[in-house]
């Protein structure tokens, strides 16, 4: 039990200070390579010495001790440059935020997740970067996420290390005016990270509850550091209204709980409110850069679900609404998916079917599972028991996740239809 509790202890040190270490020794060394790998062995360190020798006052300070020293010593045997050696060890700091740049204590988040968005690294690259520097997934992580094959992914991640290395791409948030331009990338990031949180692409989990706070904290960072740019405003508002639902969206067996049978005494009220403040805020800017129009639409339809008393009071014309102008805006097969289902609950199930029939064969939708749900759902509604198991068989046959699998075997069961 003690080395159940040991490990369980390790993991949450891990959780809260990985990323903030690995930033502090990026930052003085300029190698996030060599920050990464002391840091691991500063872990390990401690995974080893703690349970026997009893834990530090402050773990976060001595793991970065052991980090920085771990550091110096591999510059001191790689012979390299005597002032990142000095660095180090805790002398000039030579990517200090620059001049304008106001200090604070999620400097280092951001640091690290501006350093992953940087222009001088290739766009595929980004993303993956971020994933694992700033949010600790692994590369199979990762490779689920962005359907890539693990062994590109890590290919991907060696050629951005090796590029920060040899640019000498420092480690610090970028000066107000440049904040504008790196933006946008930061948001994509965040985003995708949070969708992956609210809804996961592998494992047995209905929702990483985990990589939904963080980038919902990193968002928060990122509007308090650009509080006059509106897409971050705008995520930050379809992030709180969407986790705003967290707790009711499993039952106590940690089963999936569909929208339309959650408990809404259980929602976040606070988080509904402060999402939808900010956007009101954000939503009264006009005109909108496209990614800040397209999440301001995704939020406008999180609301409406968000502040609807019960299901039937659900505002499915200005949902409909909401879809037709982001599928304009993104041309989203996903987005024109979800419209399909909101057309369902004004026109009905016949006429959401002849709509489904017209985006079936997108091809970007042939491995998604949902565009299976949706048919099976409708076809349920119409009465079509048969069409509709068809139809969720199919859809177990494309479900990536433990819980996606489980909900669509439930499914066929209420209809008394064998898998």
């Amino acid at each position: 039990m003690a080395d159940d509790h040991d490990a369980t202890a390790l993991d949450d040190v891990f959780r809260r200070e990985h990323r903030r270490v690995v930033a502090t020794v990026a930052r003085a060394t300029g190698d996030l390579d060599l920050a990464e790998d002391a840091v691991a062995e500063a872990f390990g360190m401690a995974a080893s010495r703690w349970p026997r020798e009893g834990w530090p006052d402050n773990p976060g300070a001595w793991l970065t001790t052991v980090a920085r020293n771990r550091a110096v010593d591999t510059l001191r045997r790689e012979g390299r440059r005597p002032e990142r050696e000095r660095s180090a060890a805790g002398g000039r700091d030579p990517v200090a935020p620059e001049p304008g740049v106001p200090g604070d204590v999620g400097d280092d988040d951001l640091a690290l997740l501006f350093l992953t968005c940087h222009p001088a690294l290739a766009v595929e690259s980004r993303l993956a970067l971020a994933l694992h520097v700033v949010f600790g997934l692994s590369t199979a992580e990762i490779a689920r996420l962005l359907l890539q094959g693990e062994e590109a992914v890590a290919k991907r991640l060696q050629r951005a290390r090796r590029k920060i290395r040899d640019a000498r791409i420092p480690v610090r948030l970028p000066p107000p005016a440049r904040l504008g331009e790196r933006v946008p990338a930061a948001v994509d990031v965040l985003y995708l990270v949070f969708t992956e949180g609210y809804a996961p692409s592998s494992g047995d989990a209905v929702l990483r509850p985990d990589l939904c706070r963080e980038a919902l904290r990193l968002t928060r960072l990122l509007v308090g550091l650009a509080p006059d740019e509106p897409s971050p405003r705008a995520l930050l508002a379809l992030q709180c209204l969407q986790h705003s639902r967290a707790v009711a969206r499993t039952d106590d067996r940690g089963a999936l709980v569909l929208l339309e049978d959650q408990d809404r005494s259980r929602w976040d009220r606070a988080a509904i409110e402060e999402g939808a403040a900010q956007l009101r805020r954000v939503a009264g800017r006009r005109p909108l850069p496209p990614t800040a129009e397209a999440l301001v639409l995704q939020a406008t339809i999180a609301a409406a679900h968000a502040t609807a008393a019960t299901w039937d009071d659900t505002d499915w014309p200005s949902i409909v609404a909401a879809y037709d102008a982001l599928v304009e805006l993104t041309g989203s097969p996903v987005a024109a998916l979800n419209r399909v289902v909101a057309v369902s609950f004004c026109e009905g199930p016949a006429r959401a079917l002849a709509l489904l029939d017209e985006i079936d064969a997108d091809p970007r939708l042939s491995r998604s599972h949902q565009r299976w749900v949706v048919r099976a759902e409708l076809l349920h509604r119409s009465g079509d028991d048969a069409g509709a198991a068809a139809a969720y068989r199919a859809a177990l046959g494309h479900a990536r996740t433990t819980a996606e699998r489980s909900h669509l075997q439930r499914r066929l069961d209420a209809l008394g239809a064998p898998a």
